[in-house]
């Protein structure tokens, strides 16, 4: 039950602004806080490197420590007796990211990067880390509103049990309301001929609140201090969560899906809520709801 929070660090603000959640989040789990930053050498023979190996090492090396030490004060600040713990590797930043996370409660990670987590959210290195993760993955861009609720993405499919069980445990540690939204969209309504069938929404908000209903069966016996509030929503899953998540604490969504949020982390839209949620994200895979 001690598993760290882990936090990749790379000198930018954005990563100490994770570290500063992530410490809190250390508090509230009463577990250590774990500092990673990971680089890569240049490749041998690069055109424009005029010392030799050993010292463009060390140069790497130094750096990555001072950044480290100055998440460590970072975290400090923010919780006075957080435990910290360091390590700086050699070793490309999703991949150092995805083995920390074996031995993890949460990786957390701040929304802009440079050094050695360059372009980390932008590109492939936020998908490796959120596909491939042991452990939920949080990517923080802005700290979200204190008295809000936890969000949690619902698309009724036994892939998001995780992610669930994730948001109650949040919302109970933070003595937060829970907000469960499952969405739909007009997948029925336009038909490839341009032919338009007849829905009966009521119907369908009737069915899609029994599966959410179903989802959350037996959650709120074991946090009964959790106020749920059920939200079904005629609208686009990503517009949806980005709605919600304008007042909420933290938003959690699973990262593989059907239904409403089918490929949530495997395109377009996982690159919106990674770019714009105004709150931070936990991507909780299936097996992963943390150690």
């Amino acid at each position: 039950m001690s598993a760290p929070i882990v936090v990749g660090v790379d000198g930018s603000a954005s990563a100490l602004a994770a570290t500063g959640w992530a410490a809190r989040e250390a508090a509230r789990h009463r577990v250590p806080l774990r500092l990673v930053h990971a680089y890569l050498l240049p490749p041998t023979g690069y055109p424009e490197l005029v010392v030799n190996g050993p010292e463009v090492r060390q140069a790497f090396e130094q750096q990555g420590r001072q950044w480290v030490q100055d998440a460590a004060v970072a975290a400090r600040a923010a919780v006075p007796d957080v435990r910290v713990e360091t390590a700086v590797v050699v070793d490309h930043p999703a991949a150092a990211l995805v083995a920390a996370s074996r031995e993890a409660r949460q990786v957390v990670l701040g929304s802009r990067g440079l050094g050695g987590f360059t372009g980390l959210l932008v590109g492939s290195v936020a998908v490796a880390v959120s596909a491939h993760g042991a452990c939920p993955v949080v990517v923080v861009r802005a700290e979200g509103v204190g008295d809000g609720p936890v969000v949690v993405g619902v698309d009724g499919s036994p892939a998001s049990e995780e992610a669930i069980d994730f948001a109650f445990e949040e919302a109970s540690l933070r003595g937060a309301p829970l907000t469960a939204v499952i969405a739909w969209n007009d997948f029925l309504v336009d038909s490839a001929y341009h032919s338009r069938f007849t829905v009966d929404w009521a119907e369908v908000e009737q069915e899609q609140l029994r599966v959410l209903a179903e989802r959350l069966a037996g959650r709120q016996e074991k946090y009964p201090d959790v106020r749920v509030h059920r939200a079904v929503v005629h609208d686009r899953p990503v517009r949806a969560l980005l709605a919600l998540a304008e007042r909420a604490r933290l938003l959690v969504v699973g990262s593989h899906g059907r239904g409403g949020f089918t490929g949530m982390l495997l395109g377009s839209t996982s690159q919106a809520l990674v770019r714009h949620a105004p709150c931070p994200l936990a991507v909780v895979r299936p097996d992963a709801a943390g150690a």
